[in-house]
């Protein structure tokens, strides 16, 4: 039997501690894991995310590619696409009402959109860790870190059921 010394306690300064260091690394986001290895068989971590990060979108495609998806802190925009880069549904998730958990189903091209800083999320997903594979990162969706992708980010922020994010020198 686990013992009181066994239990994992994530404390305020915890996560205002990953907020702050979310705000000063270049991707404006941290994570902190709490399975205790890559290979653990359920993925576990706290997300900071500031405005102003860009994740590209992208899938998981194994069949057991489902993601959870929790509001701690803050509010963030989860937004699922179709094939070709059009907003299929947008969620807004806040922790101080409303909306605050999504989850995701394998093979979902999504990205997440911060929209208040400090914000932090839990992930839970099937392990074991693998990075996700070029193949799976969205062909219309410019890369990180691209001369593109702060514009990206700009038609993501307010990005509709309906509209195409996508520019077209994307599309394929």
């Amino acid at each position: 039997m686990p013992s009181p010394a066994d239990l994992k306690l994530y404390t305020t300064g915890t996560l205002s501690g990953l907020s702050e260091d979310a705000a000063r690394s270049a991707r404006l986001r941290k994570n902190l894991n709490v399975h205790p290895v890559l290979e653990d068989p359920v993925q576990r971590l706290f997300n900071a995310l500031e405005p102003g990060t860009y994740a590209r979108p992208h899938r998981h495609s194994r069949s057991d590619g489902w993601e959870l998806m929790v509001v701690v802190r803050g509010a963030f925009s989860v937004l699922v696409f179709d094939d070709h880069g059009r907003v299929a549904e947008r969620i807004d998730l806040k922790a101080d009402g409303g909306d605050c958990a999504v989850e995701i189903p394998a093979g979902a091209w999504h990205t997440v959109v911060s929209r208040v800083s400090g914000t932090v999320m839990v992930e839970v997903k099937p392990g074991p860790y693998s990075p996700i594979a070029d193949e799976d990162f969205a062909a219309w969706a410019p890369d990180e870190g691209s001369a593109d992708a702060a514009a990206q980010l700009r038609r993501l922020e307010s990005a509709q059921p309906g509209d195409r994010v996508c520019s077209t020198e994307f599309l394929s």
